[in-house]
């Protein structure tokens, strides 16, 4: 199989599989409440293992001062705490608001909006390559 052919059925494989998720919107309500906390703790693990082992050491390589770099990287995990808690806080003062349960739509949008962003990237760099082939022919 060719470069192109691998570039092109690993990005349609790395879609497919980014849109595994859109299957909880077809789900029942009662199923779908029933899975939603794995599906979150999956979610969220996937992103802090994102985070810690490719781009925490990449940022480190290339950001130089250690100490700012730790301080700017507290500052982000912060700024979405607060933020994930300010919407907790926000949901549990409705009216009809059960708060038993955290918040967990916030990063299921997340990594869904990680995932359609990603996705769109690529996509463009596939399409900048088969562009550049096609010249190159």
């Amino acid at each position: 199989m060719s470069t192109f052919a691998w570039i092109v059925t690993s990005g349609l494989a790395m879609s497919a599989i980014a849109l595994v998720g859109s299957v909880t919107l077809v789900l029942s309500e009662s199923t779908l409440q029933r899975i939603i906390l794995p599906l979150v703790a999956f979610a969220a693990g996937s992103l802090i293992g994102g985070a810690f082992f490719h781009m925490i050491p990449a940022g480190l390589a290339e950001y130089g001062n250690i100490t700012n770099f730790f301080l700017w990287l507290v500052a982000g995990f912060s700024t979405f705490f607060a933020l994930e808690q300010l919407l907790h806080w926000h949901h549990c003062h409705r009216a009809n608001a059960s708060c038993k349960q955290p918040l967990t739509y916030l990063i299921l949008i997340g990594d869904g909006l990680h995932n359609f962003i990603g996705g769109l990237l690529e996509t463009g760099f596939i399409t900048s390559l088969a562009a550049f082939w096609r010249r190159a022919s």
